[in-house]
């Protein structure tokens, strides 16, 4: 069996986010990742106080420091994966915190404003399953019932309850359960984001994780190893002795099974996960992302696998038929 070719994208046993707007835009379509000044109810008092334990928002959104208006922030991402890869269509991608909460008038102004651009396909909402009220759905399902691309992007990140109180998620399994099926019941397509190698779970933990958001009829899935960054209860930890975070070897191993264990249909919006190096403690690995993606088309290749070989499809299917 031949060596996969470098930067393939995985397209070929991975059904990719990326190969999914191609497929239905006719051209390439990048997510511009947008900071709109957004906080977090497990920040600001509401939900608890410091985040999640492996929290500093700065290593995931470029703008997390110093938000700046949205129009400047599509302006300037919009130059620059142009001049880079030719892109001209773009989804915007409220990433940073947690981007359903606060009124929805202002909601409506930060994503009107990213929709305003005739380049701008649609939203991608990143949030918190505890933080999307009906309104919020409505006002996204509307922009779908306009023509737009709109993705419900929630952070799971497990669903073993006793993982999400070990980091202090501050919300439950059921709640993501409520989110999913309100925002399914509107047609809204849901990405949940997984994270392997949260303390105390292992490679049987990851797949009940992911076969329990399958089970809600998810469209997506977006995977990310946990690794541990400045200015966190987990780098204490990390210090301490008391977490130590997976090596690529079993990180690459876990997350070829999830693929195989994820119906085709479903799109992976993510495999992996980096951080800034001057942020980033552990483990090294994580500021390589191609190295990583490289590893893991290796791996699927080396089992001769793809996506959805160990799948329980139909049940899927039938689940995310029935809504």
């Amino acid at each position: 069996m031949s060596a996969p070719p470098q930067q393939r994208i995985l397209s070929d046993r991975v059904n990719t986010f990326g190969q999914y707007l191609l497929n239905r835009y006719g051209q390439r379509v990048h997510k511009l990742a947008l900071h709109a000044g957004f906080t977090c109810p497990n920040r600001d008092g509401r939900k608890g106080v410091g985040g999640c334990s492996f929290c500093n928002n700065v290593s995931f959104s470029p703008n997390a420091k110093t938000p700046i208006p949205i129009a400047e922030q599509l302006d300037a991402g919009r130059a620059v994966l142009a001049k880079r890869t030719g892109a001209r269509r773009f989804m915007a991608y409220f990433q940073a915190y947690t981007n359903t909460y606060d009124p929805i008038e202002a909601l409506r102004e930060r994503y009107d404003a990213a929709l305003i651009h005739p380049d701008v396909i649609g939203l991608s909402v990143g949030t918190r399953p505890d933080c999307v009220p009906d309104p919020v759905l409505d006002l996204l399902a509307r922009y779908r019932s306009r023509g737009k691309e709109i993705w419900l992007e929630l952070g799971l990140q497990s669903a073993d309850d006793r993982t999400l109180e070990r980091v202090n998620r501050g919300h439950t399994f059921a709640e993501f359960r409520t989110a999913v099926a309100a925002a399914r019941h509107r047609g809204i397509p849901v990405c949940a984001h997984l994270i392997v190698g949260l303390p105390g779970e292992d490679r049987a933990a990851a797949l009940w994780s992911l076969e329990r958001v399958l089970e809600l009829g998810v469209a997506g899935i977006k995977l990310h190893p946990l690794h541990v960054v400045r200015h966190t209860r987990l780098a204490i930890e990390w210090r301490r002795g008391e977490y130590q975070p997976l090596d690529l070897e079993d990180y690459v191993s876990i997350c070829a099974d999830l693929v195989e264990h994820t119906p085709p249909e479903v799109t992976f919006h993510r495999l992996t996960g980096t951080a800034p190096r001057e942020l980033l403690l552990a483990p090294d690995w994580c500021s390589r992302k191609w190295a990583v993606l490289n590893a893991i088309e290796a791996e699927l290749y080396r089992r001769d696998t793809r996506q959805g070989a160990r799948a329980r499809t139909s049940h899927h299917r039938h689940l995310a038929s029935s809504a």
